[in-house]
């Protein structure tokens, strides 16, 4: 099994973990149970939420950063393209753009902090739209969330001192999508 490392669209492969074996092989059964988006993802967020911390999930190598933005490490994507895992490593003050997603997604904080600002798109009356901002939300180490689009706009950073490292399940192949973000939002946003 391999996985790969990103800080700019590449990956390379890497080695993967006994545990990470483990918790492929119970996504593989939540997902292919074929429920729902949104139940899918709270289902494997249950599931990734006992691995969260355990520090013979990762590599160290799935745990380098980058200096410049947050760290893309691909850590499995299903051959049939139902599912991919990716540990994101987070330096203090980095953050996404404000986006969405292609599929249904799940995270869940491996190490430190991450914040969230949720937003809902609204029409505005002269016919251009807007965001605005519905939650923010602190989401501790073992804490986990899923969405599903729509409804899935926010923008995530590392607000912390400390190097964070997050875990997502996307329900699409990541490795060849290159992103799990469908739209990144340029419009005014309400702070």
């Amino acid at each position: 099994m391999t996985s790969a490392s990103t800080a700019s669209g590449a990956f390379t492969a890497a080695r993967t973990t006994g545990r990470l074996e483990a918790l492929l092989a119970g996504l593989r059964e939540d997902v292919g149970r074929g429920l729902p988006p949104d139940l899918t993802a709270h289902l494997v967020g249950e599931r990734l939420a006992p691995h969260l911390g355990a520090p013979d999930l990762l590599t160290d190598e799935q745990r380098q950063s980058d200096p410049d933005r947050y760290r893309q490490h691909l850590l499995h994507a299903e051959h049939d393209g139902s599912f991919s895992v990716v540990a994101l490593v987070w330096l203090p003050g980095q953050a996404t753009s404000v986006h969405d997603h292609v599929s249904w997604c799940t995270t869940g904080v491996h190490q430190g902090r991450e914040r969230e600002r949720r937003y809902r798109l609204l029409p505005a009356e002269d016919g251009t739209a807007r965001l605005v901002a519905t939650a923010d939300v602190v989401n501790e180490q073992g804490e986990f969330c899923g969405f599903a689009p729509p409804g899935d706009i926010h923008r995530v950073w590392n607000a912390g001192p400390s190097t964070a490292i997050s875990l997502h399940v996307y329900g699409a192949d990541i490795s060849r999508l290159g992103s799990s973000v469908r739209r990144v939002y340029r419009l005014p946003a309400d702070c």
